[in-house]
């Protein structure tokens, strides 16, 4: 990594990026006809106002004095309209490389591994798909073309200054070393500034995120002080990073100013008194283009480093996201069998898994569950009840054994076809900041409103929908914070049922609610759990009494099977503890 960021730039990662071009070839080119043309109709003018001071004004001639003012205008114009069509095109160029590795990210991101979100800060995430994006449009915008501008620029000005006078340019650029060396330095210091910078940014959004999603829990705990000294120390260091940039800045442009400013005193001191020595080899008119040129010479250079601290950063962030479209983090999805439909036999056969090499969570679980059948798994927390439902999704891949439904691998089965197959309602429902009926049917096209309104009055709350303010329009507002968590549960399960799903898991998602909903909840599960495998993970005593199989997980292993009647009979059970600890009390309050 140090190695790495002691590179100015990056060639590797610079061809990478150029591919992403090809689509927009013919955009590129006319961009870099734009580029050409500022180039050289910038270096045009000096050269004919010499021209015209050396043959007309110098002779006091005014026979074609105006021709050579209508040039120069043709050539500003020429040069303006080059700049407009630069400006547009370039950015327009950056904005499209951009919207397609935008898309590419994202979709990416959408089939990571729960693994990949588990250990990785959502406001880095955002900080890639958003923030980094815009630093790789300046690249094209204000780094890439402008860099080649000023680059050719400078070329075709040299080129003009020898051939207008060699002892005035040679003057010239005998201090033009300094400027480059002065140049790479800057840039070398400037590329490690910027990737610190970055760093900082994303630990910036990443803190704010984290904490205005939490703010209830701070808010709970009295933790604003904290926090805000907290986020003092974070923003006090991103400033301190930025600091760093214009500190390299402050010292750098004066010097390239004073060089600048030197070189022109010399050589208007030399040509001065070659202009007015006896065998003059220098006209006034040289001398006044040379005034000119010096300023388009040194000042590309300036922009040089100026956009290259563009270039910097938007190469410093290209890197940063292609660093997470070359994350391998993704569940195999090669399975090429396609399934419309389950039974819904379900076994598991010796699975182990563990979310940390070295720790299992599931230590060699069995089970069979057969078509049709409610079942309930029960345990202490940890025990790795939603583990199980995490691994029947290919949320994450096990360890070791097998997970088989209808007597099928689930490896050999498309993800896509799979997860269609499985509707799952989980205690913490997360809803979108949207209708209620975009929540329930997730921009599916195959289902109408009319089958979200048929299904909610088969579970029973379509009534509790059409209460709201605008019925299934009600937008929820982010994360659903319109509705209660009851509410919000109610959704889940009608979201759930207008899949039509084969197997249905329930994940503790009857906890927590009043005694109303609970009822609402109670036929909605009852609905929705008719004719189809069903997996409940639960805390209501009602739900776990009806259940065709309890399943007892503690620590990771199966310890006891069986009816909830035929479990309470056994002396000393797990669950006959467990029911009269935490069921039997949950009664009495």
């Amino acid at each position: 990594m140090a190695e790495k960021a002691k590179k100015i730039f990056d060639v590797t990662l610079f061809r990478r990026l150029l591919d992403y071009i090809k689509p927009y070839r013919g955009i590129f080119a006319l961009s870099l006809v734009c580029v050409v043309g500022l180039a050289l109709f910038g270096a045009l003018r000096p050269y004919v106002l010499r021209e015209a001071i050396d043959s007309q004004i110098a002779l006091k001639k005014l026979d074609g004095f105006f021709v050579y003012i209508i040039i120069m205008l043709v050539l500003l114009v020429l040069e303006v309209v080059s700049q407009l069509l630069y400006i547009y095109y370039a950015s327009w160029l950056g904005q499209s490389v951009v919207r397609d590795i935008r898309i590419k990210v994202f979709k990416h991101m959408l089939r990571f591994k729960m693994t990949y979100f588990d250990k990785s800060s959502v406001g880095v995430l955002i900080t890639r798909a958003v923030t980094d994006m815009e630093r790789i449009a300046d690249i094209f915008g204000q780094g890439l073309f402008m860099i080649f501008s000023d680059i050719l620029k400078m070329l075709v000005v040299a080129g003009f200054m020898l051939f207008l006078n060699v002892k005035l340019s040679l003057i010239v650029f005998s201090t033009l070393p300094i400027i480059i060396i002065a140049t790479r330095i800057f840039q070398k210091y400037m590329k490690q500034a910027f990737e610190d910078v970055r760093t900082e940014i994303s630990n910036l959004n990443s803190f704010v995120q984290e904490r205005i999603t939490g703010m209830k829990i701070l808010q709970l705990f009295t933790r604003e002080d904290t926090e805000y000294k907290n986020f003092k120390a974070i923003n006090e260091r991103h400033k301190k990073g930025w600091l760093r940039t214009v500190w390299y800045n402050s010292i750098f442009f004066p010097v390239a100013e004073f060089v600048s400013s030197l070189t022109m005193a010399l050589v208007i001191l030399a040509g001065g008194f070659d202009a007015v020595s006896i065998n003059p080899g220098t006209s006034v008119g040289e001398l006044i283009a040379f005034t000119m040129y010096i300023p388009l010479l040194f000042r590309p250079l300036n922009q040089i480093a100026n956009k290259f601290n563009t270039l910097q950063m938007g190469m410093v962030a290209a890197d940063r996201v292609f660093k997470v479209l070359d994350t391998d983090s993704q569940i195999d999805d090669s399975g090429k069998e396609i399934v419309n439909q389950f039974r819904g036999d379900i076994q598991l056969r010796d699975v182990r898994f563990s979310y940390v090499q070295g720790e299992e969570v599931l230590k060699g679980i069995s089970v069979d569950i057969s078509a049709g059948e409610t079942v309930a798994i029960v345990g202490a927390t940890g025990a790795g009840k939603s583990t199980i439902i995490n691994l029947l999704n290919r949320f994450y891949d096990i360890d070791s054994g097998t997970i088989e439904i209808d007597a099928k691998d689930i490896k050999n089965m498309s993800l896509e076809s799979l997860r269609n197959q499985i509707a799952v309602v989980l205690q913490d429902v997360f809803l979108f900041a949207d209708t209620i009926l975009n929540n329930i049917t997730l921009g599916n096209e195959y289902i109408m409103e009319a089958d979200v309104i048929a299904a909610a009055k088969t579970i029973g709350i379509h009534d509790f929908i059409s209460s709201l303010p605008g019925g299934y329009q009600y937008n929820v507002k982010e994360r659903g914070v319109m509705l209660s968590s009851g509410q919000r549960q109610l959704i889940s399960f009608l979201r759930a049922y207008v899949t039509n799903p084969s197997i249905l898991i329930l994940d503790e998602a009857t906890s927590s609610v009043d005694t109303y909903t609970e009822q609402l909840m109670q036929d909605a599960t009852d609905a929705i759990t008719n004719g189809r495998t069903s997996i409940i993970i639960a805390h209501r005593l009602a739900t776990i009494q009806q259940a065709d199989k309890i399943i007892v997980l503690d620590a990771g292993k199966i310890v006891e099977v069986g009816t909830h009647k035929s479990l309470l009979q056994k002396e000393n059970g797990y669950y006959k503890n467990l029911y009269e600890v935490q069921f039997l009390k949950a009664e009495a309050s």
